[in-house]
């Protein structure tokens, strides 16, 4: 079982490693030792287990949260939600990186706020790798808070509750944007400072410092068209939390009402204006639900074959300590975050982690939480942090240099908050237990 286990993640690497799409590399390597260890009439109980899997209602919610997001962030209400956001903090040190913080989402959002937010930011005395490292930071947040399409999948792979689980994402992820904040203040007054400093030496005025003053009435013009999306996003959590709609039917309101919010407030309903939206939720949801099955294949397999199960025995064989268990789980995650998208983390490790930190103790739910901080360092830390490449695309007279140490305090600041959570557990299971009471 050893050689096996040992065998199937070698060819796993090297898969992998030879470039091949992440979703063809998991199910290439299923089939090989499907092939060449499983007898024939596997094959029915294994794609019957996948399409089972596939055809649960909770990943209906998956495309249609895809779309919401899309049509906000596809169209001018992304530019306007960012735009008030900077408007009304202005006058906070380092407001526009503060802002910077609430609106990033995902490498996708990533790249569209970081495309107008970079150059905003180098005007107003933001160093080049403090701006795409607050960008790229920010980027990663919306896996932790609510809707994450990540913590759907590990509600499905754990068989927890979602609720419960979004919920517990709240307090962690508010923990997170107050560090991220806080750090952006004090960086920004320190470099604000320095280059202020050294025009002054010169006698020289720059653009690079220029400061763009919004007055109270046009801060309040830019409300009616923003209001409503945040109504929105309001609405969803209340709809959802509230018990009022499955997260199945709170994605499909969200993703109507704002079509129809897009289509009244910005005229976008032609075919032509929403074709861009519904083309990229076509797109990126096609390619995560084909990673999601390809990662089930790959998991069914290695459960057939005992892999999996193997692995987390001999886990519990090695008498680790409760904390250093939970230490080296993490460890893992953080190095497979360096090649691998959350996705197929969470579905690849979850029949082999599981059991042993369920059989030591530990909150299913609370440690979902703490997977995906650590899933969401993997997206900005080096070598191979998909928002660092993000950045870079939209940046490029950045040296990649300057965007990885821009990105690292924020990893320091994400140990800061796991350590947080490990201390006070309630951070992350206070929230759900106060709102939905205690699990049974």
């Amino acid at each position: 079982m050893l050689a096996l286990g040992l065998l199937f993640g070698g060819v796993t690497l090297v898969v992998m490693f030879s470039g091949m799409p992440i979703s063809f590399s998991l199910g290439f390597v299923a089939l090989i030792f499907m092939a060449g260890f499983m007898p024939a009439s596997s094959l029915d109980t294994v794609t019957q287990n996948v399409y089972e899997e596939m055809a649960s209602i909770t990943l209906l919610s998956i495309p249609l949260f895809i779309l919401k997001g899309a049509a906000i962030g596809r169209s001018d209400a992304g530019r306007d939600l960012y735009l008030a956001m900077h408007a009304w903090m202005q006058r906070v040190p380092g407001g526009l990186g503060i802002a910077n913080v609430f609106t990033g989402s995902s490498p996708a959002t990533c790249s569209a706020i970081g495309s107008a937010g970079i150059p905003e930011m180098r005007k107003r005395g933001y160093s080049p790798g403090f701006a795409t490292g607050i960008i790229a930071a920010g980027g990663t947040l919306g896996i932790l808070l609510p809707p994450s399409i990540t913590m759907i999948l590990y509600a499905v792979a754990a068989e927890v509750s979602l609720g419960r689980l979004f919920l517990a994402g709240i307090g962690p992820g508010l923990l997170l944007v107050g560090l991220f904040a806080l750090y952006a203040v004090y960086r920004y007054r320190k470099e604000y400072a320095a280059a202020h400093a050294a025009f002054t030496r010169e006698g020289t005025h720059s653009a690079y410092l220029e400061q763009r003053t919004y007055t109270f009435h046009e801060k309040v013009e830019m409300l009616p068209r923003v209001l409503p999306f945040v109504i929105l996003l309001i609405g969803v959590m209340v709809a959802l939390y509230g018990g009022y709609a499955t997260p199945s039917e709170t994605a499909g309101l969200g993703a109507v009402l704002a079509l129809a919010l897009i289509a009244v407030v910005y005229h976008v309903w032609r075919p032509r204006d929403v074709r861009h939206i519904l083309g990229a939720t076509l797109k990126e949801s096609t390619m995560l639900m084909f990673i999601i099955g390809m990662s089930l294949f790959f998991s069914y397999v290695m459960s057939y074959l005992h892999i999996s199960q193997s692995a987390a025995q001999a886990i519990v064989d090695m008498h680790l300590s409760k904390w250093l268990l939970l230490a080296a789980i993490l460890v893992m995650v953080i190095v497979l975050g360096f090649f691998l998208p959350p996705v197929s983390i969470i579905l690849m490790t979850a029949p082999i982690v599981l059991p042993p930190l369920k059989a030591a103790g530990f909150d299913l739910i609370w440690f979902g939480v703490l997977m995906t901080i650590v899933m969401e360092m993997g997206l900005i830390h080096p070598p191979v942090g998909l928002n660092i490449f993000v950045i870079k695309n939209i940046a490029p007279d950045i040296p990649l240099r300057d965007v990885v140490w821009g990105v690292m305090p924020f990893v320091g600041l994400m140990f800061v908050a796991i350590f947080l959570i490990c201390l006070f557990p309630g951070i992350a299971t206070g929230f759900p237990d106060w709102v939905m009471g205690p699990p049974k």
